[in-house]
Protein backbone atom coordinates (compact mmCIF):
# COMPACT_ATOMS: atom_id res chain seq x y z
CA UNK A 1 0.00 0.00 0.00
CA UNK A 2 2.14 2.82 -1.28
CA UNK A 3 1.58 6.04 0.62
CA UNK A 4 0.15 4.30 3.70
CA UNK A 5 2.15 4.01 6.90
CA UNK A 6 0.98 2.62 10.21
CA UNK A 7 2.30 2.78 13.73
CA UNK A 8 1.03 0.86 16.70
CA UNK A 9 0.51 -2.71 15.50
CA UNK A 10 -0.76 -4.56 12.46
CA UNK A 11 0.98 -5.79 9.36
CA UNK A 12 1.70 -2.31 8.04
CA UNK A 13 3.72 -1.23 11.04
CA UNK A 14 6.72 0.03 9.08
CA UNK A 15 6.58 3.71 9.93
CA UNK A 16 8.32 6.42 8.01
CA UNK A 17 10.66 8.88 9.66
CA UNK A 18 8.52 11.51 11.22
CA UNK A 19 6.03 9.28 13.00
CA UNK A 20 6.20 8.96 16.74
CA UNK A 21 7.56 5.43 16.59
CA UNK A 22 10.89 6.87 15.48
CA UNK A 23 11.31 9.04 18.56
CA UNK A 24 14.33 7.82 20.54
CA UNK A 25 15.87 5.99 17.57
CA UNK A 26 19.47 7.20 17.49
CA UNK A 27 19.66 7.30 13.70
CA UNK A 28 16.49 9.34 13.35
CA UNK A 29 16.85 13.03 12.46
CA UNK A 30 17.18 15.40 15.39
CA UNK A 31 13.83 16.99 14.53
CA UNK A 32 12.17 13.57 14.85
CA UNK A 33 13.95 12.56 18.06
CA UNK A 34 12.96 15.82 19.71
CA UNK A 35 9.34 15.80 18.61
CA UNK A 36 7.25 16.81 21.66
CA UNK A 37 5.48 13.89 23.32
CA UNK A 38 2.91 15.94 25.21
CA UNK A 39 0.99 19.10 24.58
CA UNK A 40 2.95 20.85 27.32
CA UNK A 41 6.21 20.15 25.47
CA UNK A 42 4.91 21.85 22.34
CA UNK A 43 6.63 25.20 21.79
CA UNK A 44 4.49 28.14 20.70
CA UNK A 45 0.79 27.86 19.81
CA UNK A 46 -0.28 29.12 23.23
CA UNK A 47 -3.80 29.59 21.90
CA UNK A 48 -4.04 25.82 21.35
CA UNK A 49 -2.33 24.77 24.58
CA UNK A 50 -4.28 27.03 26.94
CA UNK A 51 -6.52 25.49 29.57
CA UNK A 52 -9.95 24.91 28.12
CA UNK A 53 -8.75 25.24 24.51
CA UNK A 54 -10.42 22.78 22.10
CA UNK A 55 -7.19 20.84 21.43
CA UNK A 56 -6.45 20.37 25.12
CA UNK A 57 -10.03 19.30 25.79
CA UNK A 58 -9.82 16.87 22.90
CA UNK A 59 -6.65 15.25 24.24
CA UNK A 60 -7.38 15.30 27.95
CA UNK A 61 -11.00 14.33 27.46
CA UNK A 62 -10.00 11.54 25.05
CA UNK A 63 -12.82 12.53 22.72
CA UNK A 64 -13.26 11.35 19.15
CA UNK A 65 -13.00 14.36 16.91
CA UNK A 66 -11.48 15.25 13.55
CA UNK A 67 -9.02 18.13 13.29
CA UNK A 68 -7.95 20.31 10.41
CA UNK A 69 -4.62 21.98 11.18
CA UNK A 70 -3.79 25.03 9.10
CA UNK A 71 -0.46 26.79 9.40
CA UNK A 72 3.01 27.43 7.94
CA UNK A 73 5.62 24.65 7.72
CA UNK A 74 7.41 23.68 10.90
CA UNK A 75 4.78 24.99 13.30
CA UNK A 76 3.78 21.64 14.82
CA UNK A 77 1.06 20.11 12.65
CA UNK A 78 2.59 16.62 12.47
CA UNK A 79 3.58 16.87 16.12
CA UNK A 80 0.02 17.62 17.19
CA UNK A 81 -1.21 14.56 15.28
CA UNK A 82 1.38 12.42 17.06
CA UNK A 83 0.43 13.89 20.46
CA UNK A 84 -3.25 13.17 19.84
CA UNK A 85 -2.36 9.56 19.09
CA UNK A 86 0.04 9.04 21.99
CA UNK A 87 -1.80 10.85 24.76
CA UNK A 88 -5.08 9.21 23.86
CA UNK A 89 -3.48 5.78 23.25
CA UNK A 90 -4.85 5.54 19.77
CA UNK A 91 -3.34 3.73 16.80
CA UNK A 92 -1.54 6.11 14.42
CA UNK A 93 -1.76 5.76 10.64
CA UNK A 94 -0.32 8.22 8.15
CA UNK A 95 -1.44 8.60 4.55
CA UNK A 96 0.78 10.49 2.15
CA UNK A 97 -1.20 13.05 0.17
CA UNK A 98 1.61 13.08 -2.38
CA UNK A 99 1.60 9.39 -3.30
CA UNK A 100 -1.67 7.93 -2.00
CA UNK A 101 -4.79 7.47 -4.10
CA UNK A 102 -8.42 6.72 -3.32
CA UNK A 103 -7.51 3.03 -2.92
CA UNK A 104 -5.03 3.78 -0.14
CA UNK A 105 -7.42 6.13 1.62
CA UNK A 106 -10.18 3.52 1.66
CA UNK A 107 -7.74 0.84 2.82
CA UNK A 108 -6.69 3.01 5.75
CA UNK A 109 -10.30 3.60 6.77
CA UNK A 110 -11.23 -0.08 6.34
CA UNK A 111 -8.25 -1.04 8.51
CA UNK A 112 -9.31 1.45 11.17
CA UNK A 113 -12.86 0.10 11.12
CA UNK A 114 -11.63 -3.50 11.46
CA UNK A 115 -9.34 -2.53 14.34
CA UNK A 116 -12.21 -0.78 16.11
CA UNK A 117 -14.50 -3.81 15.76
CA UNK A 118 -11.84 -6.33 16.75
CA UNK A 119 -10.14 -4.56 19.65
CA UNK A 120 -12.16 -1.42 20.36
CA UNK A 121 -9.01 0.63 19.72
CA UNK A 122 -9.52 3.83 17.78
CA UNK A 123 -7.25 5.14 15.02
CA UNK A 124 -5.77 8.54 14.33
CA UNK A 125 -5.50 8.95 10.56
CA UNK A 126 -2.98 11.66 9.75
CA UNK A 127 -3.06 13.22 6.28
CA UNK A 128 -0.29 15.73 5.68
CA UNK A 129 -0.73 18.31 2.92
CA UNK A 130 -4.38 17.40 2.54
CA UNK A 131 -4.76 20.24 0.03
CA UNK A 132 -2.90 18.01 -2.46
CA UNK A 133 -5.75 15.49 -2.36
CA UNK A 134 -8.25 15.65 -5.20
CA UNK A 135 -11.96 16.06 -4.49
CA UNK A 136 -12.44 12.29 -4.98
CA UNK A 137 -9.69 11.52 -2.46
CA UNK A 138 -11.15 13.93 0.07
CA UNK A 139 -14.60 12.43 -0.52
CA UNK A 140 -13.15 9.02 0.34
CA UNK A 141 -12.31 10.32 3.83
CA UNK A 142 -15.90 11.26 4.62
CA UNK A 143 -17.31 7.83 5.65
CA UNK A 144 -14.53 7.32 8.19
CA UNK A 145 -15.02 10.80 9.60
CA UNK A 146 -18.83 10.69 9.66
CA UNK A 147 -18.95 7.27 11.36
CA UNK A 148 -15.97 8.06 13.59
CA UNK A 149 -14.08 5.02 12.46
CA UNK A 150 -11.07 7.34 12.48
CA UNK A 151 -10.08 10.55 14.19
CA UNK A 152 -8.84 12.43 11.17
CA UNK A 153 -6.01 14.89 11.64
CA UNK A 154 -5.45 16.67 8.34
CA UNK A 155 -2.70 19.26 7.92
CA UNK A 156 -2.41 21.97 5.29
CA UNK A 157 -0.30 25.02 4.61
CA UNK A 158 -2.97 26.48 2.32
CA UNK A 159 -6.25 28.17 3.13
CA UNK A 160 -8.63 25.23 3.76
CA UNK A 161 -11.64 27.27 2.70
CA UNK A 162 -10.23 27.08 -0.83
CA UNK A 163 -8.43 23.73 -0.76
CA UNK A 164 -10.63 21.43 1.35
CA UNK A 165 -14.12 20.30 0.35
CA UNK A 166 -16.97 21.79 2.36
CA UNK A 167 -18.34 18.48 3.78
CA UNK A 168 -14.93 17.62 5.23
CA UNK A 169 -14.40 21.15 6.50
CA UNK A 170 -17.77 21.21 8.24
CA UNK A 171 -17.08 17.88 10.01
CA UNK A 172 -13.68 18.95 11.34
CA UNK A 173 -12.49 21.33 14.02
CA UNK A 174 -10.33 23.94 12.28
CA UNK A 175 -7.26 24.96 14.29
CA UNK A 176 -5.08 27.80 13.01
CA UNK A 177 -1.39 27.50 13.86
CA UNK A 178 0.70 30.65 14.04
CA UNK A 179 4.27 31.10 12.82
CA UNK A 180 6.78 30.53 15.58
CA UNK A 181 8.56 33.59 16.90
CA UNK A 182 12.34 33.92 17.21
CA UNK A 183 11.95 33.31 20.94
CA UNK A 184 10.03 30.10 20.22
CA UNK A 185 12.78 28.88 17.88
CA UNK A 186 15.44 29.83 20.43
CA UNK A 187 13.59 27.75 23.03
CA UNK A 188 13.46 24.78 20.66
CA UNK A 189 17.20 24.99 20.03
CA UNK A 190 18.04 25.49 23.70
CA UNK A 191 16.09 22.36 24.58
CA UNK A 192 17.79 20.40 21.80
CA UNK A 193 21.24 21.27 23.14
CA UNK A 194 20.59 19.81 26.60
CA UNK A 195 17.90 17.16 26.01
CA UNK A 196 19.03 13.53 26.20
CA UNK A 197 17.26 12.90 22.91
CA UNK A 198 19.24 15.74 21.35
CA UNK A 199 22.84 16.83 21.88
CA UNK A 200 22.64 15.90 25.56
CA UNK A 201 24.97 18.73 26.58
CA UNK A 202 27.90 17.34 24.59
CA UNK A 203 28.26 20.65 22.76
CA UNK A 204 27.62 24.29 23.55
CA UNK A 205 26.39 26.88 21.06
CA UNK A 206 27.91 30.37 20.91
CA UNK A 207 25.40 33.19 21.14
CA UNK A 208 26.12 34.56 17.67
CA UNK A 209 25.88 31.06 16.18
CA UNK A 210 22.55 30.55 17.93
CA UNK A 211 21.30 33.87 16.58
CA UNK A 212 22.37 32.78 13.09
CA UNK A 213 20.46 29.49 13.34
CA UNK A 214 17.37 31.25 14.67
CA UNK A 215 17.42 33.73 11.80
CA UNK A 216 17.88 31.05 9.16
CA UNK A 217 15.01 29.00 10.56
CA UNK A 218 12.47 31.63 9.57
CA UNK A 219 9.97 30.46 12.18
CA UNK A 220 10.28 26.78 11.15
CA UNK A 221 11.17 24.58 14.14
CA UNK A 222 11.97 21.56 11.99
CA UNK A 223 14.37 23.60 9.87
CA UNK A 224 16.09 25.03 12.94
CA UNK A 225 16.78 21.54 14.30
CA UNK A 226 18.03 20.35 10.92
CA UNK A 227 20.50 23.24 10.84
CA UNK A 228 21.56 22.61 14.45
CA UNK A 229 22.18 18.94 13.67
CA UNK A 230 24.32 19.88 10.68
CA UNK A 231 26.29 22.40 12.75
CA UNK A 232 26.78 19.86 15.55
CA UNK A 233 28.11 17.32 13.06
CA UNK A 234 30.55 19.88 11.67
CA UNK A 235 31.73 20.86 15.15
CA UNK A 236 32.25 17.24 16.17
CA UNK A 237 34.24 16.47 13.03
CA UNK A 238 36.52 19.42 13.87
CA UNK A 239 36.96 18.29 17.44
CA UNK A 240 35.24 21.38 18.82
CA UNK A 241 33.28 21.56 22.05
CA UNK A 242 31.39 24.69 21.00
CA UNK A 243 29.45 25.41 17.83
CA UNK A 244 30.83 28.80 16.82
CA UNK A 245 29.53 31.13 14.12
CA UNK A 246 32.07 29.99 11.53
CA UNK A 247 31.07 26.37 12.01
CA UNK A 248 27.37 27.21 11.79
CA UNK A 249 27.97 29.21 8.60
CA UNK A 250 29.94 26.39 7.02
CA UNK A 251 27.47 23.69 8.04
CA UNK A 252 24.44 25.34 6.47
CA UNK A 253 26.37 26.94 3.60
CA UNK A 254 25.05 30.42 4.32
CA UNK A 255 27.04 33.25 5.82
CA UNK A 256 25.63 35.25 8.68
CA UNK A 257 24.59 38.75 7.78
CA UNK A 258 26.07 41.21 10.27
CA UNK A 259 22.89 43.03 11.05
CA UNK A 260 21.47 43.85 14.45
CA UNK A 261 17.77 44.59 14.17
CA UNK A 262 17.99 46.66 17.32
CA UNK A 263 21.31 48.37 16.67
CA UNK A 264 23.28 50.60 14.31
CA UNK A 265 23.20 48.15 11.40
CA UNK A 266 19.41 48.29 11.36
CA UNK A 267 19.38 52.07 11.05
CA UNK A 268 22.37 52.33 8.74
CA UNK A 269 21.15 49.74 6.24
CA UNK A 270 17.60 51.10 6.32
CA UNK A 271 18.90 54.62 5.74
CA UNK A 272 21.05 53.46 2.83
CA UNK A 273 18.09 51.58 1.37
CA UNK A 274 15.80 54.61 1.40
CA UNK A 275 18.50 56.96 0.10
CA UNK A 276 19.30 54.58 -2.74
CA UNK A 277 15.64 54.44 -3.80
CA UNK A 278 15.40 58.23 -3.51
CA UNK A 279 18.59 58.52 -5.55
CA UNK A 280 17.13 56.27 -8.28
CA UNK A 281 19.85 53.60 -7.93
CA UNK A 282 17.77 50.44 -8.23
CA UNK A 283 20.82 48.14 -7.98
CA UNK A 284 22.06 49.64 -4.71
CA UNK A 285 18.51 49.62 -3.34
CA UNK A 286 18.17 45.90 -4.15
CA UNK A 287 21.47 45.19 -2.41
CA UNK A 288 20.29 46.79 0.82
CA UNK A 289 16.87 45.15 0.46
CA UNK A 290 18.57 41.76 0.17
CA UNK A 291 20.67 42.47 3.26
CA UNK A 292 17.59 43.36 5.27
CA UNK A 293 15.64 40.31 4.13
CA UNK A 294 18.54 37.90 4.67
CA UNK A 295 19.02 39.32 8.16
CA UNK A 296 15.39 38.55 8.98
CA UNK A 297 14.11 42.13 8.99
CA UNK A 298 10.34 42.36 9.36
CA UNK A 299 9.02 42.66 5.77
CA UNK A 300 6.15 44.79 7.04
CA UNK A 301 8.69 47.35 8.25
CA UNK A 302 10.27 47.48 4.78
CA UNK A 303 6.84 47.88 3.16
CA UNK A 304 5.94 50.74 5.51
CA UNK A 305 9.15 52.55 4.62
CA UNK A 306 8.35 52.23 0.92
CA UNK A 307 4.87 53.68 1.46
CA UNK A 308 6.35 56.69 3.22
CA UNK A 309 8.92 57.17 0.46
CA UNK A 310 6.25 57.03 -2.25
CA UNK A 311 4.69 60.24 -0.91
CA UNK A 312 7.81 61.86 0.49
CA UNK A 313 10.10 61.52 -2.53
CA UNK A 314 7.89 60.77 -5.54
CA UNK A 315 4.47 62.26 -4.91
CA UNK A 316 2.67 63.34 -8.05
CA UNK A 317 5.72 62.86 -10.27
CA UNK A 318 4.38 59.30 -10.51
CA UNK A 319 0.84 59.05 -9.09
CA UNK A 320 1.03 55.23 -9.25
CA UNK A 321 3.97 55.06 -6.83
CA UNK A 322 1.86 55.16 -3.68
CA UNK A 323 -0.58 52.64 -5.16
CA UNK A 324 2.32 50.30 -5.88
CA UNK A 325 3.72 50.69 -2.36
CA UNK A 326 0.34 50.11 -0.69
CA UNK A 327 -0.31 47.06 -2.87
CA UNK A 328 3.10 45.71 -1.86
CA UNK A 329 2.32 46.21 1.83
CA UNK A 330 -1.01 44.41 1.47
CA UNK A 331 0.64 41.56 -0.43
CA UNK A 332 3.27 41.18 2.28
CA UNK A 333 0.48 40.81 4.84
CA UNK A 334 -1.34 38.24 2.72
CA UNK A 335 1.47 35.94 1.61
CA UNK A 336 4.37 36.53 4.00
CA UNK A 337 7.96 35.47 3.44
CA UNK A 338 9.75 34.13 1.49
CA UNK A 339 7.39 34.83 -1.43
CA UNK A 340 6.93 38.46 -0.33
CA UNK A 341 10.56 39.15 -1.24
CA UNK A 342 9.44 39.24 -4.88
CA UNK A 343 6.80 41.85 -4.10
CA UNK A 344 9.22 43.99 -2.10
CA UNK A 345 11.76 43.81 -4.92
CA UNK A 346 9.03 44.76 -7.41
CA UNK A 347 8.05 47.81 -5.38
CA UNK A 348 11.66 48.79 -4.69
CA UNK A 349 12.59 48.79 -8.38
CA UNK A 350 9.39 50.61 -9.39
CA UNK A 351 9.98 53.37 -6.85
CA UNK A 352 13.69 53.62 -7.59
CA UNK A 353 13.18 54.18 -11.33
CA UNK A 354 10.17 56.49 -10.88
CA UNK A 355 10.62 60.25 -11.44
CA UNK A 356 11.20 62.04 -8.16
CA UNK A 357 9.57 65.08 -6.56
CA UNK A 358 9.45 66.26 -2.98
CA UNK A 359 6.86 68.97 -3.77
CA UNK A 360 4.23 67.19 -1.66
CA UNK A 361 6.64 67.05 1.27
CA UNK A 362 7.62 70.71 1.09
CA UNK A 363 4.00 71.77 0.55
CA UNK A 364 2.65 70.21 3.74
CA UNK A 365 5.80 71.29 5.60
CA UNK A 366 5.27 74.93 4.62
CA UNK A 367 1.58 74.81 5.52
CA UNK A 368 2.31 73.32 8.92
CA UNK A 369 5.02 75.91 9.54
CA UNK A 370 2.55 78.74 8.93
CA UNK A 371 -0.02 77.18 11.25
CA UNK A 372 2.59 76.75 13.96
CA UNK A 373 3.62 80.38 13.45
CA UNK A 374 0.09 81.46 14.31
CA UNK A 375 -1.14 82.25 10.80
CA UNK A 376 -4.65 80.99 11.49
CA UNK A 377 -7.23 83.49 10.26
CA UNK A 378 -11.01 83.16 10.32
CA UNK A 379 -12.65 81.07 7.60
CA UNK A 380 -14.13 83.39 4.92
CA UNK A 381 -17.86 83.90 5.53
CA UNK A 382 -18.97 82.47 2.18
CA UNK A 383 -17.21 79.15 2.97
CA UNK A 384 -18.74 78.66 6.40
CA UNK A 385 -21.41 76.09 7.15
CA UNK A 386 -24.81 77.42 6.09
CA UNK A 387 -27.01 74.44 6.89
CA UNK A 388 -28.11 75.31 10.40
CA UNK A 389 -30.91 77.68 11.39
CA UNK A 390 -29.77 81.29 11.56
CA UNK A 391 -26.67 80.82 9.41
CA UNK A 392 -28.03 83.02 6.63
CA UNK A 393 -28.63 85.87 9.07
CA UNK A 394 -24.94 85.74 9.84
CA UNK A 395 -24.09 85.87 6.15
CA UNK A 396 -22.66 82.38 6.11
CA UNK A 397 -22.51 80.94 2.60
CA UNK A 398 -24.63 83.70 1.04
CA UNK A 399 -22.08 84.62 -1.63
CA UNK A 400 -20.60 81.16 -2.12
CA UNK A 401 -20.08 80.19 -5.75
CA UNK A 402 -20.75 76.53 -6.58
CA UNK A 403 -17.76 75.38 -8.62
CA UNK A 404 -19.77 73.12 -10.91
CA UNK A 405 -21.86 76.07 -12.07
CA UNK A 406 -18.79 78.03 -13.21
CA UNK A 407 -16.87 77.82 -16.49
CA UNK A 408 -14.26 75.06 -16.46
CA UNK A 409 -15.66 73.90 -13.10
CA UNK A 410 -13.53 76.47 -11.26
CA UNK A 411 -14.99 79.42 -9.33
CA UNK A 412 -13.14 82.67 -8.78
CA UNK A 413 -13.42 83.32 -5.05
CA UNK A 414 -11.34 83.46 -1.90
CA UNK A 415 -10.70 80.15 -0.18
CA UNK A 416 -7.80 80.81 2.17
CA UNK A 417 -8.01 83.02 5.25
CA UNK A 418 -6.71 86.57 4.75
CA UNK A 419 -3.56 85.89 6.73
CA UNK A 420 -2.33 83.29 4.20
CA UNK A 421 -4.15 84.62 1.14
CA UNK A 422 -0.97 84.82 -0.94
CA UNK A 423 0.57 81.60 0.30
CA UNK A 424 1.85 79.20 -2.36
CA UNK A 425 2.58 75.96 -0.57
CA UNK A 426 2.43 73.50 -3.43
CA UNK A 427 5.14 74.21 -5.98
CA UNK A 428 5.07 71.28 -8.40
CA UNK A 429 8.15 70.33 -10.36
CA UNK A 430 8.26 69.66 -14.09
CA UNK A 431 9.47 66.09 -13.50
CA UNK A 432 7.50 63.07 -14.66
CA UNK A 433 3.73 63.24 -14.48
CA UNK A 434 4.02 66.27 -12.18
CA UNK A 435 4.92 68.38 -15.21
CA UNK A 436 1.32 68.12 -16.43
CA UNK A 437 0.08 68.73 -12.89
CA UNK A 438 2.25 71.88 -12.73
CA UNK A 439 0.68 73.33 -15.89
CA UNK A 440 -2.84 72.54 -14.74
CA UNK A 441 -2.28 73.88 -11.20
CA UNK A 442 -0.91 77.18 -12.52
CA UNK A 443 -3.96 77.65 -14.75
CA UNK A 444 -6.37 76.78 -11.95
CA UNK A 445 -4.63 79.07 -9.48
CA UNK A 446 -4.93 82.00 -11.90
CA UNK A 447 -8.67 81.29 -12.33
CA UNK A 448 -9.33 80.93 -8.61
CA UNK A 449 -7.41 84.08 -7.71
CA UNK A 450 -8.89 86.27 -10.39
CA UNK A 451 -6.17 86.18 -12.99
CA UNK A 452 -3.37 86.79 -10.53
CA UNK A 453 -0.33 84.90 -11.77
CA UNK A 454 1.67 82.87 -9.28
CA UNK A 455 4.91 84.41 -8.13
Amino acid sequence: MDGLFEVGGGPAASATAGTHADVGHAAAPLAVRLRPRTLDELVGQEQLRAAGAPLRRLIEGDQSMSLLLWGPPGTGKTTIASIVSQQTNRRFVEVSAVSAGVKEVRAAIDGARAELVATGRETVLFVDEVHRFSKAQQDALLPGVENRWVSLVAATTENPFFSVISPLLSRSLLLRLQSLTDDDIRAVLARAVVDERGLAGRLEVADDALDHLVRLAGGDARRSLTYLEAAAGAATSRGLETIDLETAETAVDQAAVRYDRQGDQHYDVTSAFIKSVRGSDADAALHYLARMMEAGEDPRFIARRLMILASEDIGLADPTALTTAVAAAQTVQLIGMPEAQLTLAHATIALAVAPKSNAVTTAIGAAIADVKAGKIGPVPAHLRDAHYSGAKKLGHGSTYKYSHDEPYGVAEQQYAPDVVLDAEYYRPTALGAEGAVKERWERIRRLVRGGKRPR
